[in-house]
């Protein structure tokens, strides 16, 4: 079942459970007055691929710097792997792979020495980096750029690079923020691939800027808002939780103001978007609103219920759009 802001089992006191590959609990992070993550708590499966939804601002980026041993906590804790994020950094380090917003590549490099740079610091031996940097530029489709330098490349095949680097010493946990922001559709669909078939293989931790790759990508989503879970569930539980209300697509004939000042007496929100009416309200009944539609002198030719959509669910618990 989903979890909604209103229930109290998050804020009860938790302990460590190391069977989860990542969690929370009650991670705090406090600037001056400003609480960006407040007692946070999250559990994620092995395995799992958890995406984590917020608008700008709501503490996701502060929280996966803790997490990833890049910012320490004003209060509260994390464990990876069954490591303790405050107590055994460089352990939780060596476990976790990081793509960060930012690319991080060096642009006079080409793609083989920048994976062979980022392997030599994880320590594996020259002949591993150089066969497992191979391997992971033929796995990203870069094979035919091995010699180009990084500069050249397109923001999507910056991203293919900057997730391969975070593979390449082959953690446990993946930690992906926003991996596809900025990039044009057939990059994002091309990453989104990628990401599906890390998972089952990869514990992956992301944030992301698109409902459509939350909702596809995602075994479970996480929404936050000022720096607190205000949603947790599957995106089908998610959808379907809490719908107090339903919205009722028209596309007809005829529609005239005055048959939408009848349906306004009628009902919550009437909306006409390009010669489409949307009818929301709680309990709409579909006899009785085609009936009505008659009676208006509306001719319909299809009238449908609209299924709910993770941005429904995103501005319902939030009260706000997520934009870029």
């Amino acid at each position: 079942m989903p979890y909604m802001a209103q229930k109290s089992s998050f804020e009860e006191l938790r302990r460590p459970d190391l069977s989860f590959a990542i969690q929370t609990l009650n991670l705090n992070k406090i600037f001056g007055g400003l609480v960006a993550v407040d007692n946070l708590n999250l559990d994620v499966r092995q395995g799992e691929l958890f995406a984590l939804l917020g608008p700008n601002g709501a503490g996701k980026t502060t929280a996966l710097s803790m997490i990833c041993c890049l910012m320490k906590p004003s209060g509260g804790s994390a464990f990876v792997m069954g490591h303790d994020i405050t107590i055994a950094p460089y352990e939780v380090k060596k476990l976790i792979g990081v793509v960060p917003q930012e690319t991080t590549l060096s642009p006079r490099l080409n793609p083989l020495e920048n994976l062979e740079l980022v392997a030599a610091m994880h320590g594996l031996s020259s002949n591993k980096a150089k066969k497992w940097s191979k391997l992971m530029l033929e796995t990203i489709g870069l094979e035919s750029r091995a010699k180009d330098q990084v500069r050249k490349f397109s923001g999507g095949m910056k991203r293919r690079l900057s997730i391969a680097m975070a593979l390449i010493h082959d953690p446990q946990v993946v930690v992906l923020d926003e991996p596809t922001l900025g990039l044009d559709p057939q990059s994002r669909r091309n990453i989104w691939e990628y990401i599906g078939r890390l998972k089952g293989e990869k514990t992956i931790l992301l944030t992301t800027h698109y409902m459509e790759e939350a909702d596809s990508l995602a075994d479970r989503i996480g929404i936050i808002d000022s720096g607190k879970i205000v949603a947790l569930g599957t995106p089908a539980e998610l959808k379907t939780s809490g719908l107090d209300v339903r919205t009722i697509v028209v596309k007809g004939w005829n529609i005239t103001q005055n048959a939408i000042l009848h349906l306004q007496d009628h009902y919550q929100d009437v909306k006409i978007e390009g010669g489409t009416i949307l009818i929301t309200d709680k309990d709409l009944d579909f006899n009785i609103l085609v009936s009505q539609l008659q009676t208006y002198g509306v001719s319909p030719r299809a009238v449908y219920f609209r299924e709910p959509t993770l941005e429904d669910v995103f501005i319902r618990t939030t009260g706000k759009e997520l934009r870029e």
